[in-house]
C-alpha cells in the first residue's frame, strides 16, 4: 500500500473503527509493514475481512462498541495480555448524519458526540498509560469539517472540531512524558458509505469542482499519511491537525474557471 517503508515490525498498533473503509485500509497498512495490529469494531465479520491473509500471531479482533466504556477496557486488557505493549492508538471510528437546526434532536447528538468525540476521549484515557511505557502516540482520524462549516453538516462538524481541540490540548500535557497526538483531517473519502452518493452524477461533478487534485480520495490516501504521522520520522511532530484532502481546503471559495472544468468521474 505505501511506498516507504517503517520500521514497525516490533510496533502494537490498535485501530478503531476497523472493519470499512478508512479504518480497514489503516489496519492494513500496518500489518503490510510489519505490526501486530487490533482490530476493533462493532462486528466481528468485517473485522475478519480486514485481517484476511495476514499472519494469524500478528492479529488481534476486538468486537467491541467504542460508546461502551467497559467493553472498551476489556479490549484494552485484551491488547496487554495478548502483547503486553501497545505503541499507536489510532482512533478512527466515526458517524455522520445530517443536522439542520429545525429539525435535530437530542437523541441524534448524542450518536454524534458519543462516537466522534466521548469515544476518543474514553480511548485515550485507557490506553495513554500504555503510550507513555512507550512513548507511543495516538493519531485521530477528524474530518477536514471539523476547520470550516459545511450545509447541513452543523452537529458533525462541531463534534470533529471538538476532535481538532482535544488533539492539540492532549499534545500539550503529553508531550513532556514522550506520547504525541496528532489528528490526520480528510475530506470526503471514497467507502460503502460515501459511494451512494458518488453515483449522482451531478454531485460528483461539483464535488470535484471543489477538489485540486480531481479525484476523490481513496481510504489508502489516508492510510499512508497515518503511518508517517506514527512513526519515527514524524517525531517531532504533535498537536498538528495534518488535512489529507488534496487541495479541497486551498479554495476560498470561488468557483473553478469553466475551462479548467474537471472532466473526472
Amino acid at each position: 500500500m505505501a511506498w516507504a517503508s517503517y520500521p514497525y515490525e516490533r510496533q502494537v498498533v490498535l485501530v478503531t473503527g476497523a472493519g470499512t473503509g478508512i479504518g480497514r485500509a489503516i489496519a492494513r497498512a500496518f500489518l503490510e509493514q510489519g505490526a501486530s495490529v487490533a482490530v476493533l469494531g462493532r462486528r466481528e465479520e468485517p473485522l475478519r475481512e480486514t485481517v484476511a491473509g495476514f499472519d494469524a500471531e500478528r492479529v488481534l479482533i476486538l468486537a467491541a462498541d467504542v460508546t461502551d466504556t467497559d467493553a472498551l477496557q476489556r479490549a484494552v486488557a485484551a491488547i496487554t495480555e495478548r502483547f503486553g505493549r501497545l505503541d499507536v492508538v489510532v482512533a478512527n471510528a466515526g458517524t455522520s448524519e445530517p443536522s439542520r437546526i429545525d429539525t435535530f434532536d437530542d437523541a441524534a447528538w448524542e450518536r454524534l458526540r458519543s462516537v466522534n468525540l466521548a469515544s476518543v476521549i474514553g480511548l485515550a484515557r485507557l490506553t495513554v498509560p500504555l503510550l507513555r511505557a512507550t512513548r507511543g502516540n495516538v493519531v485521530a482520524i477528524s474530518s477536514i469539517a471539523g476547520l470550516p462549516g459545511d450545509w447541513g453538516q452543523f452537529a458533525y462538524n462541531a463534534t470533529k472540531a471538538a476532535v481538532n481541540a482535544l488533539v492539540q490540548s492532549l499534545a500539550l500535557d503529553l508531550g513532556a512524558d514522550g506520547v504525541r497526538v496528532n489528528a490526520i483531517a480528510p475530506a470526503f473519502t471514497m467507502s460503502r458509505l460515501t459511494h451512494e452518493r458518488l453515483e449522482d452524477a451531478e454531485f460528483a461533478r461539483r464535488l470535484l469542482d471543489r477538489v485540486a487534485l480531481d479525484r476523490v480520495a481513496q481510504p489508502e490516501d489516508i492510510a499512508r499519511a497515518v503511518l508517517f504521522l506514527a512513526g519515527p520520522d514524524a517525531g517531532y511532530i504533535t498537536g498538528a491537525v495534518i488535512p489529507v484532502e488534496g487541495g479541497t481546503s486551498a479554495s476560498s471559495g470561488t468557483p473553478r474557471p469553466m475551462e479548467a472544468t474537471s472532466t473526472s468521474t
